[in-house]
Order: structure tokens, then C-alpha cells, then sequence
């Protein structure tokens, strides 16, 4: 039995733009493999339309930070070579580093280019609101400062099928291209009629090229990071059976190990299960669901049925492909899907999503170390740090819930033998102060058990029939367990 897996998210959207991230990665993965991370998701790699760009805006897919392009030869977090060591250090260490890769659109061309499109209603993007007529896009991608190097593939018009601004017009709007029998690709998100397009010239995978292209620079990517995996950015947007036929080069490329996660932003599992179904489960998708529902109890206070928490979400009906996350950068404030999981329920959130069989957990960096920005945000590292310990050391064996009660939830692991002193016992509350009777095992009878986050001062001792009373704390969580003195974190 492995112990278990925890990814880290390595990034939140205000990092400092100076150039030092991949170089911080490398100094914190010996720290980060002994707080219990084994994996962490690394934003975008490749250049992009500015070195204060977080890398959505992506310019150059095969620019790492190594060519002089759109004012700087790094990336925002730093250039090649420092991102090559930072995985090498960070894979000495035992962690797994997963890159994300943008693939749905490209930003900042070089050239614009004179083509035919027709302005579609944003609403519903089958819905055309104009006759065609001659845009000036810009969509003509030479890549000066890298030439030909990796690849001498140069874009244009007839890689894309839409765009949102006219350089002729000073205007903006939703325009499809309407030359070569051009149209949006079906296999996509239905929201707004189709939802395909999303931002800047938007990818045509129709395109016989582009997705062989799309597909050469994938395996170009595993061969010069040799990284562990791949988060695909906004998958709903994107024809899904490219994602399909991707997944599989990549796998192929690279072996059964090689880990693909798919950010497929919708709380709808019928849509999600569709989704696995086509990509024939390659790859895992993020709790979307699971997020809003935590976002939701975290507002609503007592009013949340505890009970109902993972009813409709991914883990619950995908446990084997569910990511499961409390934050992230688009969620974080002030960015795109905000939805930012409220303060105090943020450690049972975690605890939700850590100390749980099912799943695999995400800890957000916004979460741990702090959100910057014009409104900057304290990291919970002291909460997250037990919760990460009771991970790594506790939370294995059989799971029973005792899911009883709409304000005061808890749940047992029974422990594993090859973890020793494993095993512990959860209890949440979003109301009062709360307890639950919960079996821990005969054979466990006469232990006595702490709350590891020191919330609670008391101790428990396991009852001769193997059961217990553990409490909780009004709107708070505790985590109960045979004390391990020497290692435990300690609050202060």
C-alpha cells in the first residue's frame, strides 16, 4: 500500500512577475515533499504575449523562456532552463510535476491578415447577426524570434475558425470565419448554443494540420520537460475527440503512468460522464461540482445540509477520476469564475477533500501561502500543514460516514497496518458544537486519541466495544487520532 497522494496547484493568479517562480519550485521541493505533496500542477510553460502574463495569453508553444519574443527572453515564472532544473530537483524529491498546457486559442500575433467571417450572437453562437463581410484579425503567427527552431510550422487565418477583434473596425465581437466552409466544431460544450469559441483567435480543430501539429508538440513537450503529466486547460471548449485522440498519443508516447487531468468547468455530471465516456476515461477530470457545493455551504453557514455534501458530485459518482479541489486561480476573488470558498469553513473544506478515501486532492497555493494583489489574502498554511499531515499519516483504511445529522458530520478511518498508528476519526460542524458516536474497532479499545488541529483540548479514549464520542466546535472541524508526539505539527 502507497502512501497517500497529494497534488499541489503551484501558482495563484498575483504571483510576483519577476522571473524567480521556477527557481522557487526547485529551493521548496524538498519542504513541499515533507509536508506530504507528491505532485504539483505548474502553470503554463510556454511564452506569452508579455512577461507579466500569467500564460493563458499564449503567444509560443514551443518558447519555454528561451528566445527573445513579446519583450523578454523568460516567461513570467522564469526561463527554460531554470523550468528543466526546477522538474529534475523537484522529481529527485519525489514529486511528480504536471504541466499546464493552453490549447484552446493563441494571442498576440505578429501579422494580421485580411479574411471573410460572420459577427455571431455571444448569447448563441449559431445565431449569425450579420451577412459576411472583410475583418482585419490578427492571426498571422511568424515567431520571429525563434524562426524555425522545434518547429517551422508557422499560423494563420485558416488555422482558426474565430476570432473577437477587428483591427480594421477598432471593434470587438464574436466573429466566425467564414471562408473554406469553416464553422465551429461540434464535439463541444452547448452553453451559448456552442460554446468553442472562447477568447483571442480560437484553434480549429477541424483542421487536419493543427491537429497533427497540436499533437507533435505534445510529444515535443513530454521529451524536453520529461514531466509526469499534463492539466489540459479549458477541455469544454475544445473538440473533445481531439482531447480523445491527444490523451492516447500522449499515454502512448509516454507510458500508462504519464497523468492527464482536464479542467472541464462544468458542475453537470450528465455533461462530465459524457465527457469520460468520449476521451474513454484517459484522463481525470476537477470536481467542478464539489467546488460550488463547498462554495455554497460555505455561504449558506447552519443553513447547509452537511449530510447532502457530496450527493451530484464527481466524486461521488467518478471516485476512480474526480480531482478534488476547494480553490483555484479562476475561483480565487476578483477572477473569472469567482467563487471563492469562504474563511471559516475553508479548513473543513479541506478536510472534505484530504482526509477522505476517494479522490485525488488539490491544495491550492493561494491557499497555503497566501493570494497577492491589490487585496492580498493570509495563507492557512498552520491548519493546512496538520490537515496535510493527517493525510499523509492517518486517513487509511476502511471509510464509514456517519452523515446523520444536517449540522454535525463525521466520518472514521479505520487505519492500515502498514501505517502504523494510523486511522482517525472526523467531525464537522456548521452549526453549534457537536459530537458523533462512531466505531473505531475493538482492537483499537483503550487508545487514547487528540484532536490533531488542538481545537479541542480533551482526550478520547477508545471504548472496550471499540466505540468513542469525538466533539467538535461550532463552524469548525476536528480531527481525532492516536498522537504521534514526535512528528505531529503543533498549533500555536
Amino acid at each position: 500500500m502507497k502512501r497517500n497522494h497529494t497534488m499541489m496547484q503551484f501558482f495563484e493568479w498575483h504571483l510576483s512577475a519577476d522571473g524567480n517562480h521556477w527557481k522557487r519550485l526547485a529551493e521548496m521541493a524538498p519542504e513541499l515533499k515533507a509536508i506530504g505533496i507528491d505532485s504539483v500542477w505548474v502553470p503554463p510553460v510556454t511564452k506569452a504575449v508579455s512577461a507579466e502574463d500569467t500564460g493563458y495569453g499564449v503567444y509560443d508553444l514551443y518558447d519555454l523562456g528561451e528566445f527573445d519574443q513579446k519583450g523578454s527572453v523568460r516567461t513570467k515564472y522564469g526561463t527554460k532552463q531554470e523550468l528543466v532544473e526546477a522538474i529534475a530537483e523537484c522529481q529527485k524529491n519525489g514529486i511528480a510535476v504536471y504541466v499546464d498546457l493552453v490549447m484552446n486559442h493563441k494571442a498576440g500575433a505578429d501579422e494580421t491578415e485580411v479574411f471573410s467571417v460572420v459577427e455571431v450572437d455571444p448569447n448563441d453562437r449559431l445565431k449569425e447577426i450579420s451577412k459576411p463581410f472583410e475583418i482585419e484579425g490578427w492571426t498571422k503567427f511568424n515567431f520571429p524570434g525563434r524562426g524555425d527552431q522545434y518547429s517551422s510550422f508557422k499560423w494563420n487565418y485558416t488555422h482558426f475558425n474565430g476570432t473577437d477583434f477587428d483591427a480594421r473596425q477598432e471593434r470587438t465581437g464574436v466573429f466566425r470565419i467564414a471562408e473554406e466552409g469553416k464553422n465551429w466544431n461540434e464535439n463541444v460544450d452547448d452553453e451559448f448554443g456552442n460554446y468553442d469559441y472562447l477568447m483571442f483567435a480560437n484553434i480549429d480543430y477541424n483542421h487536419p494540420e493543427v491537429k497533427d501539429e497540436m499533437i507533435e508538440w505534445g510529444k515535443w513537450l513530454i521529451d524536453t520537460l520529461q514531466c509526469g503529466g499534463f492539466r489540459l486547460d479549458a477541455i469544454k471548449h475544445i473538440n473533445h475527440e481531439f482531447i480523445k485522440a491527444f490523451a492516447a498519443e500522449m499515454i502512448r508516447k509516454r507510458g500508462q503512468d504519464f497523468y492527464i487531468v482536464g479542467e472541464f468547468w462544468n458542475s453537470n455530471l450528465d455533461a462530465c460522464r459524457e465527457f469520460l465516456d468520449t476521451v474513454d476515461y484517459q484522463i481525470d477530470l476537477f470536481d467542478v461540482s464539489l467546488h460550488y457545493k463547498l462554495h455554497e455551504a460555505s455561504l449558506a453557514g447552519r443553513d447547509f445540509d452537511l449530510s447532502k455534501i457530496f450527493e451530484d458530485t464527481l466524486v461521488h459518482t467518478h471516485p476512480t477520476h474526480a480531482v478534488t479541489f476547494v480553490d483555484n486561480h479562476d475561483s480565487q476573488p476578483h477572477e473569472a469564475l469567482e467563487s471563492w470558498v469562504g474563511d471559516w469553513f475553508k479548513p473543513s473544506a479541506y478536510a472534505l477533500t484530504l482526509l477522505r478515501r476517494d479522490g485525488y486532492p488539490v491544495v491550492f497555493y493561494g491557499d497555503y501561502y497566501g493570494i497577492g494583489g491589490p487585496e492580498p489574502v493570509e495563507g492557512k498554511k498552520e491548519i493546512l500543514d496538520i490537515l496535510l499531515y493527517a493525510r499523509c499519516h492517518k486517513a487509511y483504511g476502511e471509510q464509514e460516514d456517519y452523515f446523520d445529522h444536517a449540522n454535525t458530520i463525521g466520518w472514521v478511518r479505520r487505519g492500515a497496518e502498514e501505517f502504523e498508528g494510523s486511522g482517525c476519526a472526523v467531525v464537522i460542524s456548521n452549526g453549534d458544537d457537536g459530537e458523533k458516536r462512531m466505531f473505531i474497532g475493538e482492537h483499537r479499545a483503550g487508545e487514547v486519541w487528540t484532536d490533531l488541529t488542538h481545537s479541542r483540548e480533551e482526550t478520547v479514549t477508545i471504548e472496550e466495544d471499540g466505540w468513542a464520542t469525538f466533539h467538535v466546535n461550532g463552524g469548525s472541524v476536528a480531527v481525532w487520532a492516536l498522537p504521534d508526539e514526535e512528528h505531529t505539527p503543533t498549533s500555536s
